[in-house]
């Protein structure tokens, strides 16, 4: 690929511009906008196309509107892609709640495009293997799914293992460098960290504590599945600690045959993990 510089020089001499053209129309924007900042001068012009210098923000605002092209479009041959905003939004933590605007420049990102035709809703399973093919799709806050450090699940419809918590149909977000069980030190249950883990017979998020060689599946109190114990590396396999959840606080209600029961009610239970 070219250097900016060389591309922005392309770009001149396809609308039959000069060097002496680029400096007049320059100036006319300074002067609309009252500031020197926006003129380029024949030798800073000469300099950007050939020595690769980087022109200021003013200048390649002008060059944007000279030359016809989005400003967007220079920032990414200048290496600024505005498309990571989403990604590099999640470097930086405010400790105060906001409303942010920053996205509204996105266009595009990176986001599964087309799943496993045998992708099930109704069970538990790991995305990451269901995912066959990514595309662009303008949908911002979706672009950590590029994230190598991350895999995501998806709760399935009869998976009521951490109901309340984790609702049936939920997407999470799982950390696989977390993937070692930790014992205790938690002060409640909202501390205590779930593991998507991956059975013989599929896959679900839970509690775990380690016994020996094996591993102890343990479901929401007000869950109605059982507590499983595998053995580790031959039965069950920890992915990874869950760190996000992307699920609906509205709208969800559980199918009749599959409601969860109410605290110190006896309801219909789901079809069990076995």
């Amino acid at each position: 690929m070219l250097p900016a510089g060389q591309r922005l020089r392309g770009l001149r001499e396809e609308l039959g511009l000069t060097i002496r053209d680029v400096e007049a129309a320059s100036g006319r924007i300074a002067a609309r906008h009252g500031s020197d900042d926006f003129a380029i001068s024949p030798s800073r012009l000469s300099d950007i196309e050939t020595k690769g210098i980087l022109p200021n923000i003013y200048r390649l605002y002008s060059l944007s509107v000279i030359y016809r092209r989005d400003l967007r479009e220079f920032f990414v041959w200048y290496g600024i892609d505005l498309n990571e905003t989403a990604a590099d939004m999640a470097l930086s933590e405010p400790p105060k709640s906001h409303i942010t605007e920053t996205l509204d420049s996105v266009m595009a990102v990176n986001v599964p495009v087309r799943l496993d035709p045998g992708f099930d809703p109704r069970r538990t399973a790991n995305l990451g293997r269901m995912i066959e093919r990514w595309g662009l799709v303008p949908l911002a806050h979706l672009s950590q799914f590029t994230a190598t450090k991350y895999t995501y699940g998806y709760i399935g419809s009869e998976d009521f293992t951490m109901y309340p918590v984790l609702l049936p149909g939920s997407f999470i977000q799982v950390d696989e460098s977390a993937n070692t069980v930790v014992e205790g030190g938690w002060r409640s249950e909202y501390e205590r960290p779930i593991y998507f883990v991956e059975m013989r017979d599929g896959h679900t998020a839970c509690w775990c504590s380690l016994r020996g060689d094996y591993l102890i599946l343990q479901p929401h109190p007000l869950s109605p599945a059982p507590v499983r114990m595998l053995k580790q590396s031959h039965d069950v396999e920890v992915l990874g600690q869950v760190v996000g959840i992307a699920m609906r606080l509205d709208g969800w209600r559980p199918v009749a045959s599959r409601e969860a029961p109410a605290s110190g009610e006896a309801t219909k239970a789901p079809r069990r993990l076995n």
